[in-house]
């Protein structure tokens, strides 16, 4: 790879929200966007992009280079010329907040083998089921992306090489709705958290979002994903009401209440307001699937509410099944308010955006005792495990349970308390204030600049809120990061009765080792957690394979049920292949499904899977 030079041009500000720029950061954020992108640029050795090698633009699996040709043109032809772009330019990975539509901005694998052939914007449901036709006629696979902020489980990137990116987001942005009195909003693809935290603010309505730990994703496009936020709301997908669907086939259908028509044509009453309707609830076929493209999503927002965010900190390692043991029958009783989350004090370390170099010059994973002297020089000092919670409602309230919180985590010895005020203004709890309280912001982008030229995969298991289960895949985690010569990142979102475990594995995607042996931490993590009978809940869509021949009861019925849905739906197979692990019968069985022996099989016509 080519190096940046010894002196470093100055970076260029990134784009602010507004009418014509979807993506940007709101005007409130621009001076933390300028931080955090000159923090990485600074331990960047990459170029803003490297002469590609392959003939240009990646061709569709079986399709000829003259008929791609005239597919496009009469895409164009239809959707205007503007809004038809071939992939040929390049590969620019850019960061999060101006990322790449054409491609993975984290590649694990060669920057140029997750590529799409084009890229098109449609503006309205109209065109989008314009799309689905001209791709059924051409048999050519379209990929759907909200935003393409997906990082850490492969970006804007297709499954299938040379598929067309379908970008809903550049022209499909509005908020097209916010009741004030139903508490709830009707979006399309391209609307951030960002963009509907600031519609919420002109609106002066006592109305909170719930957001993720970095704003500038799709609200829709997470909430399919089955993302997760901190507020009581933090459970994305449950929290949404009401759907726009286009079908592969070119047909649009309502779910919910959406079904029935209102008086006179106007939409129903009440879409946002009740999830199922009649008969079978279909949404839920909608999400981490294959089987429609969705151009409008109902979400009920929270109502405004007085807050109190807080930190308890332990000082040992070993403490971990016993605060797992704390937190179960808090969780269950419902006395903890938001999703709260607890964290490994080397996270405590990340967020502060300063490179590992900063806190330890060995060789090889940061040492413990290198944590351990790096955390006593911050505030709370030697410790080990950081729990971050919100409650809600007034003020009394919050009073008394936090008093049953404390009591709660005392059981566990050197546990402390923390409110923001105990901490300096710049210390991590204050940023979950926001988090917390539906404020959209970027500080947690700061962790990627742990190593240079920074990428990250998420292993993303989900266990049950039992201290012995906890240990197990903790771990499976930590020892297998080990193996394979990485820093470990343990998170673990609690919502309840089970527990998100999000390990985020950084690694330098300019180095092609690193690459290679986070692509096989994955594998090994996968595979020995399923041994144990945990399943991920999300994963990068190179794994994705894998992690759905994991949940194989029954001789796989669950995937073979995933099938017949995808074929009876997508005959033609044309809508994101792969994505998920379900695979439509044109592809099926043919050399495009990756699984854990480390190696992709070549497909036909050239189109190959990645080597892994």
């Amino acid at each position: 790879m080519s190096t940046s030079s010894d002196r470093a041009p100055a970076v260029p500000l990134t784009p602010v929200l507004k009418i014509d720029k979807h993506s940007g950061v709101p005007q409130r954020l621009t001076d933390d966007a300028k931080v955090a992108k000159e923090r990485l640029y600074s331990n960047r050795t990459l170029s803003d992009s490297v002469p590609r090698q392959r003939e240009v633009p990646r061709l569709p699996p079986y399709v000829s280079r003259e008929c791609f040709k005239l597919a496009i043109g009469e895409l164009r032809r239809m959707l205007g010329i503007a809004n038809v772009e071939l992939n040929d330019k390049p590969l620019v990975d850019g960061w999060y907040m101006e990322h790449p539509n054409t491609h993975d901005a984290f590649h694990v694998v060669d920057q140029e083998e997750m590529v799409c052939s084009a890229v098109i914007y449609p503006c309205s449901t109209e065109e989008v089921q314009s799309v689905v036709k001209w791709a059924n006629k051409h048999l050519i696979p379209i990929y759907p992306i909200s935003m393409g902020r997906n990082v850490g489980y492969g970006g804007a990137a297709p499954r299938v090489p040379g598929s067309v990116v379908l970008d809903l987001g550049r022209r499909m942005n509005r908020v097209l709705k916010i009741d004030g009195n139903n508490a709830s909003c009707m979006v399309e693809p391209g609307v951030s958290y960002f963009k509907l935290y600031e519609e919420i603010q002109k609106t002066g309505l006592p109305l909170w979002i719930d957001t993720p730990d970095v704003g500038g994703g799709s609200v829709m496009g997470n909430a399919l994903d089955r993302g997760v936020g901190y507020t009581p709301y933090g459970d994305h997908f449950a929290n949404h009401c009401g759907m726009e669907i286009v079908l592969p086939n070119g047909e649009v259908l309502r779910t919910g209440m959406g079904a029935m028509p209102g008086k006179d044509g106007a939409d129903n009453p009440t879409w946002e307001s009740f999830q199922p309707a009649y008969g079978p609830y279909s949404d839920g076929i909608f999400s981490q699937s294959n089987f429609g493209v969705v151009t409008k999503m109902g979400f009920w927002l929270m109502p405004a509410a007085e807050h109190q965010t807080y930190m308890i900190t332990f000082p040992r390692d070993e403490d971990f099944e016993q605060i797992i043991e704390v937190i179960r029958p808090l969780a269950l009783r419902r006395i903890l308010g938001n999703v709260p989350q607890l964290r490994h004090v080397i996270l405590e370390l990340a967020v502060l955006g300063k490179p590992k170099s900063h806190w330890f010059s060995g060789q090889g994973p940061i040492s413990r005792e290198a944590i351990r002297k790096s955390a006593s020089t911050l505030p709370c000092g030697d410790i080990a495990w950081v729990f971050y919670g919100t409650q809600y409602g007034d003020s009394s309230m919050i009073k008394s349970q936090l008093a049953f919180i404390k009591t709660a985590f005392a059981s566990v010895p050197g546990s402390e308390f923390y409110l923001p005020k105990d901490l300096p203004a710049d210390h991590y709890l204050h940023s979950r204030v926001q988090t917390c309280s539906g404020v959209p912001i970027l500080h947690d982008i700061n962790w990627l600049n742990w190593t240079p030229n920074g990428a990250h995969l998420f292993f993303s298991p989900i266990t049950p809120t039992k201290g012995r289960d906890a240990r197990v895949v903790h771990d499976i985690i930590t020892k297998t990061h080990k193996k394979w010569g990485f820093d470990c990142f343990p998170a673990l979102c609690v919502a309840g009765r089970e527990m998100h475990y999000i390990a985020s594995i950084i690694y330098n995607r300019a180095d092609p080792d690193e690459k290679r042996r986070a692509v096989s931490l994955m594998r090994d993590l996968i595979a020995a957690a399923a041994a144990e009978g945990y399943g991920e809940y999300r994963t990068h869509l190179l794994f994705a394979d894998q992690v759905a021949a994991t949940y194989s009861w029954n001789n796989q019925t669950l995937r073979k049920f995933n099938e017949t849905i995808k074929d009876a739906l997508d005959p033609n197979g044309v809508l994101a292949p792969g994505r998920n692990g379900i695979w439509p019968e044109r592809f099926r069985g043919k050399g495009w499904e990756i699984y854990g022996d480390g190696m992709g099989e070549m497909g036909v016509d050239g189109a190959a899977t990645p080597k892994l």
